[in-house]
């Protein structure tokens, strides 16, 4: 056999090792989450009742198992879905309590159902006597935004805390003013500006926006991958995210614009959530948000984010290697990072006495 065929084999044995231990690792995640159904759907059953159509737009919920009693929910981003966002930091999470995860549904979009299903949520979970920590990320963060500013006092009672990672609270997070030419136009900034202002009666045109946002979601994903080793753990969640892109409808991808384009940024004159919020900004986050964001402008200033936290802290996410800047939402990528930040975060706010003693 030849050095050339002798190569070739041992690539191909290696892509087959490497298949093999990615559909393992894939198995053993499928095994560990699970769908989850809370014992009262009362709002969500309401949301139908009113519009049959909304059915296409419910979240699918499900949980993973932890060793405590302090459950952690997941709101992810436009993509990759809730379970996916975290799989880096599913073994944390889980020290503390289980985790339950929204995934948008790929068909549509509906902010009315998403509330009914969150408050279900935390409602199940309070008849169990639970507080759960809610993890908010990128457009995860507008929507807990908005949850939390027309929430009941007995919804804020039973939430025990907030992450808020790469929060983006409004449209001007990531479109600048129109006034405001300099520096070019950012890819995701173009086609979101499209999507904003398309006729939603117009599905050709929504369509050809939406392939445009596919492609531009596909490439961030692989510069977030360009020169890295990635590992098994990658692999195996790489498809799932992947599927997201490309098999979210047009009609879903607009309604998750939509939902976006209608988000209130937060009154600094009323107080949003009066329980300790952990906000993890990443280093590089004005690669993605504009240099106008009223968020980045927000977390900038104790003074500003305090009238709607007032038990607020604010990190900037680091990274460790030179070249390496930690992106927007980069928890897949940048996650030893990330995890520094929560796990010192989780000890102190659910284990105050032990580091008191240390």
């Amino acid at each position: 056999m030849s050095d050339k065929s002798a190569k070739l084999r041992v690539v191909k044995d290696n892509r087959q090792l490497v298949s093999a231990f990615t559909a393992a690792a894939g198995f053993m995640r499928g095994i560990s989450i699970k769908c989850f159904v809370p014992k009262s759907r009362r709002r969500e059953f309401a949301v139908l009742q009113q519009n049959h159509d909304s059915h296409r737009t419910r979240c699918l919920v499900f949980r993973e198992k932890g060793a405590g009693n302090v459950p952690t929910i997941v709101l992810g981003g436009f993509v990759p879905d809730a379970t996916e966002t975290v799989e880096f930091q599913r073994k944390l999470l889980r020290r503390h309590g289980s985790i339950y995860y929204l995934n948008y549904s790929r068909n549509g979009f509906c902010q009315e159902m998403f509330t009914a299903q969150l408050t279900d949520l935390i409602e199940d979970l309070a008849g169990r006597g639970q507080k759960p920590l809610i993890m908010g990320v990128s457009f995860g963060c507008g929507l807990l935004s908005n949850f939390l500013r027309h929430a009941d006092v007995h919804l804020h009672e039973s939430i025990r805390g907030l992450i808020l990672a790469s929060p983006v609270f409004t449209t001007d997070d990531l479109i600048r003013p129109a006034a405001q030419k300099r520096e070019g136009v950012r890819m995701l900034e173009s086609n979101l500006k499209k999507i904003v202002a398309a006729d939603p009666a117009d599905e050709t045109n929504i369509s050809r926006h939406i392939e445009r946002s596919r492609r531009c979601f596909q490439a961030l994903f692989n510069a977030g991958a360009e020169n890295r080793t990635l590992s098994v753990r990658h692999l195996a969640i790489r498809k799932k995210i992947n599927d997201v892109i490309e098999y979210t409808t047009a009609r879903g991808g607009f309604e998750r614009v939509a939902a976006l384009r209608d988000f209130n940024f937060p009154y600094l004159a009323r107080t949003l959530f009066s329980g300790p919020v952990l906000v993890l900004l990443a280093e590089n986050e004005s690669d993605i948000l504009v240099t106008s964001s009223p968020t980045l402008l927000l977390f900038s200033e104790h003074s500003l984010y305090t009238r709607i936290f007032p038990s607020c802290r604010v990190k900037t996410v680091k990274s460790q290697v030179a070249g390496d800047g930690v992106a927007h939402a980069s928890l897949i990528f940048h996650h030893e990072a990330y995890n520094i930040l929560l796990e010192s975060w989780y000890d102190k706010l659910l284990y105050p006495r032990l580091q008191l003693a240390v």
